[in-house]
């Protein structure tokens, strides 16, 4: 009973097992490889040489073959035309003949016999019927060397094998031995972790403050698990977290370890994929192998939705069988390692947490997802304030203003920013950053990099001019729309020609039907002053159409703001991290209804932005005639020229103003009747008290 169990696995499973793995792997082939090694080289070898002999000396019964083979008279190396005349005079009793060489003996005479060596003349056909003719023996020979042969023919192919041979068994008993590695080292994982002690604090990560927070506890059972481990509680295995792309996930990972003084070992989700299948697996184990050598540590997998998205995505006929079995290591090890021995925790980031599967998010495992979003308007002003620590800030520079000019910003978009502030600064010679060093860079980060070398003919100025200006008019006198920051006729980016900078000041979690409707009225802006004022339609509006139509759409199809679904959902989004993806799940004939109801909307809100277009003339008239002139004009120039000619701006307003003061209306209301109620019911009190004393005071005097 007092066998701790977690996610109902006794935890001291694994042990026996790979006790079990390491009584296999010592057997009679991996105690002694040397002696495997000498025994199957010399085996190959020899059958080798039964395959293939060497040629030999051909035997004859002649005693004199004998005598040529030993080294006892004298040698003498003559010509082969001498060698022929010694043969034909009937002086030579044998020859022994070569591939490139022929030895020839000397007849016993009563003389030391000598041994002529000649060099072989091919071809030669009238050698062999030369010695057949005057009865003289011969045979082969074999030229070669008893060392070389030895040398070439056992020992260089003995320690060859025996390289490879030791090579191959180091390998082997690597993979065989639980660790990776394998064959040429595929499945090891080493070189692809990245193993450190970050220095990284939360102070280093501003924003966030509830993702730090959520994290916090993870610090604190790595700096004293005992504390934890002594009343039960048990760590989260895993941490997951999710949020937009540049928001500081891997940032808030190196926190964690560098608040906690701990071993960081980080690695990519594709790292584990290749096209062996089973070399994902081995590096899993590979990486678990090596946060438990160094525990107290922290695994961090980055984009891991690379090994862990649902196995059920591949359909009925299944899905990638590598990132299948890594994903299937990945939940073995997470389930099976303690936590109470050898602290190990992993924290995971993706942006993809709707792919991922059900078994990797359930509790024992991943068992919180924690959200880094975007920072708000406090949050953005604590990034922009720890990345100007080595900047230096002309006394101009309003943080403040940045962080309302930079609303929807992820922090890496923050820090980017700054940079480009300071580079701009630099490419001028300052000695500070100023203020429009950052009002420059924001602009290029929402809208581009600005092209004033491009040459624009007057003619098409002239409609960028009264495009924008209409853009800027309607965004002003239109309740619910975005504030006008400023407005350009300089192109930007690489195709716009102008643009009309709208920035809240805060990001908007929710948005009203109004305020859509604004927003589609502020897109059509732009078109309808070409036609009021330049009388014939351009291309520069084909974006702005497009943006209207999907908002029209996404009001019909997801947010169930018109009649033609009602409250019906149309379309599912995914991927809502990485922009958004929707998926059409309506029929044709629904599908030719929308069409009709976004077409008819757009074209009523067009003919209300006409009006309000003539309406205002004059106004768009002196907006496009000091654009063509100063080709820049800020948010507060485009208000004070709308009121000159006599137009009503809409002010900065809550989301809820109005239904705000209708419940502060009522309240006052009530409140009012409540006290009026609480006097006179105070009045009648006090005259039935008067009557009262009234009544008794004759009583009291007689």
């Amino acid at each position: 009973m007092n066998n701790k169990r977690q996610n109902g696995r006794p935890q001291n499973n694994r042990q026996p097992n790979n006790n079990h793995n390491n009584n296999d792997n010592n057997n009679f082939f991996n105690n002694n490889p040397i002696l495997i090694f000498v025994i199957f080289a010399i085996v190959t070898i020899f059958a080798f040489k039964v395959i293939m002999p060497e040629e030999v000396v051909n035997a004859t019964p002649n005693q004199n073959i004998q005598a040529f083979g030993s080294n006892s008279g004298s040698n003498k190396t003559i010509a082969y035309s001498e060698l022929k005349k010694l043969i034909s005079s009937g002086k030579i009793e044998y020859v022994g003949i070569g591939n490139t060489q022929i030895r020839a003996i000397s007849k016993n005479d009563g003389i030391q016999r000598v041994t002529y060596t000649a060099r072989r003349v091919v071809p030669d056909e009238t050698l062999i019927p030369e010695l057949e003719k005057y009865n003289i023996g011969y045979g082969g020979i074999n030229e070669e060397n008893v060392l070389s042969d030895i040398l070439f023919g056992w020992v260089i192919p003995i320690f060859l094998f025996f390289a490879i041979w030791m090579f191959l068994v180091k390998r082997m008993q690597k993979s065989m031995g639980g660790g990776s590695g394998g064959i040429l080292g595929i499945g090891s994982s080493k070189k692809m972790i990245n193993s450190e002690k970050p220095k990284v604090k939360f102070d280093d990560m501003a924003g966030n403050k509830e993702a730090k927070e959520e994290v916090q506890e993870v610090v604190d059972f790595l700096k004293a698990p005992d504390r934890y481990v002594r009343l039960g509680a048990q760590i989260p295995k895993g941490v997951l977290l999710v949020g937009p792309p540049g928001t500081g996930k891997t940032l808030l990972a190196k926190a964690v370890a560098g608040e906690a003084d701990v071993q960081f070992l980080s690695v990519s989700g594709s790292a584990f994929i290749e096209m062996f299948v089973g070399v994902g697996a081995s590096r899993v184990r590979d990486l678990f192998e090596q946060a438990k050598k160094v525990a107290p540590a922290i695994i961090f997998i980055d984009e891991i939705d690379a090994i862990g998205k649902s196995r059920a995505s591949g359909g009925p006929m299944g899905g990638n069988d590598e990132r299948e079995q890594t994903l299937n290591q990945l939940l073995a090890e997470m389930d099976g390692f303690s936590t109470e021995s050898a602290p190990v925790i992993v924290l995971a980031a993706t942006n993809r947490p709707e792919v991922l599967d059900p078994a990797l998010l359930r509790p024992g495992r991943f068992d919180r997802q924690v959200l880094v979003d975007k920072p708000d308007y406090e949050g953005r002003i604590e990034i922009l304030n720890v990345h100007i620590k080595d900047v230096k800030l002309a006394k101009n520079v309003d943080l403040k203003e940045v962080a309302k000019m930079t609303a929807g910003l992820a922090g890496a978009d923050l820090a980017n920013i700054i940079n480009e502030a300071a580079l701009l600064a630099g490419r001028a010679s300052k000695n500070e950053v100023e203020a429009t060093d950052f009002k420059e860079a924001v602009e290029r980060q929402i809208a581009g990099l600005e092209k004033k070398s491009r040459r624009i003919s007057p003619k098409e100025r002239k409609i960028v001019a009264y495009h924008e200006s209409g853009h800027a008019l309607i965004a002003e006198i239109t309740k619910g729309a975005k504030k006008v920051n400023k407005v350009s006729i300089v192109p930007r980016g690489l195709a716009a020609l102008g643009y009309t900078l709208n920035t809240p000041e805060e990001n908007k979690y929710l948005m009203q039907k109004h305020e859509l409707i604004a927003e589609v009225d502020v897109l059509l802006g732009g078109r309808a002053a070409e036609e009021v004022f330049i009388g014939e339609i351009s291309t520069g509006a084909g974006n702005d159409l497009e943006r209207a139509t999907n908002i029209i759409k996404s009001m019909a199809t997801i947010y169930g703001m018109s009649d033609i679904a009602g409250l019906m959902v149309l379309e599912r989004r995914t991927n809502q991290f990485l922009g958004g993806q929707t998926q059409k799940d309506f029929s044709d004939a629904m599908a030719k209804e929308l069409d009709n109801h976004v077409k008819d909307t757009l074209n009523e809100r067009y003919k209300v932005v006409l009006q309000a277009l003539r309406d205002n003339s004059q106004s768009i008239e002196e907006m496009t005639a000091e654009l063509l002139d100063i080709e820049v004009i800020s948010g507060e120039r485009v208000r004070e020229i709308i009121k000159g000619n006599g137009g009503t701006v809409f002010e900065d307003e809550d989301l809820h103003t109005e239904a705000l003061n209708k419940e502060e209306e009522k309240e006052d209301e009530t409140s009012k009747s409540e006290v009026k109620e609480e006097q006179k019911d105070n009045i009648e009190d006090k005259s039935s008290e008067n009557s009262q004393i009234e009544e008794t005071k004759p009583t009291e005097n007689s």
